[in-house]
């Protein structure tokens, strides 16, 4: 089983309660939003607590794997039964031997050449090679302590320093120079290049060096694991990716052991301290058998995250299924929203129409308010003054009253008014007219209009009305029958002097309001 620990968990859950409350997994309701399946105990569905992983790659609480393990001679994961009851993989009995604590990339762990900092697991390497202060290396030529970056770059002046040499070692040295060897390390990235003594000696004096290069190539495998995974359609496809790694590993290290036989035979002929070459190359064949080691443990981590790495795979399945139905129902709400727009735009199209069917309406509702079937009408004409001044101004000459008839199936008519005055009146007098309109009687009523037609200024004092009346021409176009919406207007065009209408003695005009009467006789 293996330790979550919380730096390997996502942002989103809250601070943790105390244990002793929660032995087993925390509730779901200490976040802020429903936490994700990869955070549930497998056994209490509960936020974990203390996770472990199991090696068939689910989680449990530290609680509830424990209590499963003492309850059950040979406990068997929930999860794995659940998905696949029929068959039941080693990988899926319960233990507490693998611990994912000592493996995780974001633990905490000290650095292991004692200068007491805690680092980031998978950051190890960078500090070893950067930041560690423990990690110098020494010259063994001009005693120069620098780093190991610096070392494997370091030209030693001393070393430099050309002897005099019999002809026959010049020669050998001048064929040595031409025959520079590479740093056995090469294949995991030390870019060291000299003769056989340097390179000797660099090997020997550079094993931390090459051992963070190791350790950065192992790092570099595990961490292709998850980029494989990704990018596979499914766990074969991983599982190959994941077995190219391991090849490539071990090409390496066999290339690394093939090597380092001749180089060692090299080394005894031209070294001549037997003894100390025969302890270069027992110290080399040491740390091929670590790496050997260290490859074999790789080899049975990798089995661990082939498993969790198929439980990522089912839960990436699923996290791929919801987001296609929330794709679907998110393009089932867009062509929604596209026909309520579309809805929307046609009634705004309308508003314009509605608008004018109401204002129609209202005229229509107030002409029928004001209409009379009597043969009287009283006509309100308000704002006096600012009527008067348009229609001095020229931008408005007459105005119509409401129609309204002489009987329920009468002859239509209505009064129109110049105030300003028209024809002989215009500048002095108001003159008033009357029109007779097309009805929809008018077959049935008799031709010309003969009736007497009286006009009366209303004294809003009650003292003394204006009053005008005249009959009508009978051979005058303007009373035969309409053939058009209304005929020639008749009537008065010295009807009243406008320097009357603000009489003191009369309310001609009060509260800038006049009001004409008309009366059509229909007895005489």
């Amino acid at each position: 089983m293996a330790e979550v620990n919380s730096g390997c968990l996502e942002d989103g859950l809250s601070s943790t309660p105390d244990e002793n409350e929660y032995p087993s997994g925390f509730p779901p309701n200490i976040c802020d939003d429903a936490p994700q399946a990869k955070y549930l105990c497998s056994n209490c569905s509960n936020i974990l607590n203390k996770a472990h992983q199991t090696l068939c790659g689910h989680r449990y609480c530290l609680a509830c794997l424990s209590w499963l393990m003492r309850n059950n001679n040979s406990p068997v994961c929930k999860k794995c039964k659940e998905e696949n009851p029929g068959a039941v993989a080693e990988e899926s009995i319960l233990t507490a031997d693998h611990d994912h604590q000592s493996q995780c990339d974001y633990a905490l762990i000290p650095c292991n050449i004692g200068c007491g900092q805690m680092v980031i697991r998978k950051k190890l390497a960078s500090h070893l090679e950067k930041g560690c202060v423990n990690n110098i290396l020494v010259c063994s030529k001009c005693s120069q302590k620098m780093s190991p970056s610096e070392f494997q770059k370091h030209s030693c002046e001393k070393a430099q320093v050309k002897e005099k040499k019999p002809a026959k070692e010049k020669n050998r040295s001048l064929m040595t120079a031409k025959n520079k060897d590479q740093c056995r390390f090469c294949e995991v990235g030390c870019t060291f290049k000299g003769n056989k003594e340097k390179t000797k000696e660099h090997e020997h004096t550079s094993l931390v060096p090459h051992l963070q290069l190791l350790l950065q190539a192992f790092y570099s495998v595990k961490s292709s694991l998850f980029t494989s995974q990704a990018s596979a359609n499914g766990d074969g496809g991983c599982f190959v990716d994941i077995q190219l790694k391991l090849n490539q590993l071990e090409s390496t290290f066999d290339c690394l052991n093939v090597r380092t036989a001749p180089e060692m035979n090299g080394d005894l002929e031209v070294d001549s301290n037997l003894n100390s070459s025969n302890s270069d190359c027992a110290q080399n064949q040491d740390d091929m058998n670590q790496c050997q080691v260290k490859l074999e443990e790789l080899a049975q981590k990798i089995q661990v995250y082939e498993n969790i790495v198929t439980v990522l795979n089912r839960e990436v399945e699923k996290s791929q299924m919801t987001i296609a139905a929330y794709e679907n129902q998110n393009k089932i709400d867009q062509d929604t929203i596209r026909k309520l727009e579309a809805e929307v735009s046609e009634l705004q199209s309308l508003l314009p129409m509605k608008d004018l069917l109401i204002n129609a309406l209202h005229l229509r509702i107030e002409a029928l308010e004001e209409i009379s079937y009597d043969g009287t009408f009283i006509w309100k004409i308000s704002e006096l003054n600012r009527k008067m001044q348009e229609t001095a101004s020229g931008r408005i000459s007459n105005q119509y009253s409401p129609a309204f008839y002489t009987g329920k199936y009468g002859y239509k008519v209505c009064m129109r008014l110049y105030l300003n005055g028209d024809g002989a009146g215009k500048g002095k007098f108001m003159s008033l007219f009357f029109v007779i309109m097309r009805g929809d009687y008018d077959a049935l009523l008799s031709w010309p209009f003969k009736h007497k037609v009286t006009f009366f200024l209303m004294d809003q004092n009650h003292r003394e009305h204006v009053i005008d009346a005249f009959r009508p021409d009978l051979k005058s176009s303007s009373f035969q029958r309409p053939v058009k919406e209304m005929n020639v207007a008749s009537g008065c065009p010295l009807f009243f002097p406008l320097s009357k209408l603000s009489s003191p003695k009369h309310a001609y005009c009060k509260d800038d309001t006049i009001f004409i009467k008309c009366i059509v006789d229909l007895t005489s």
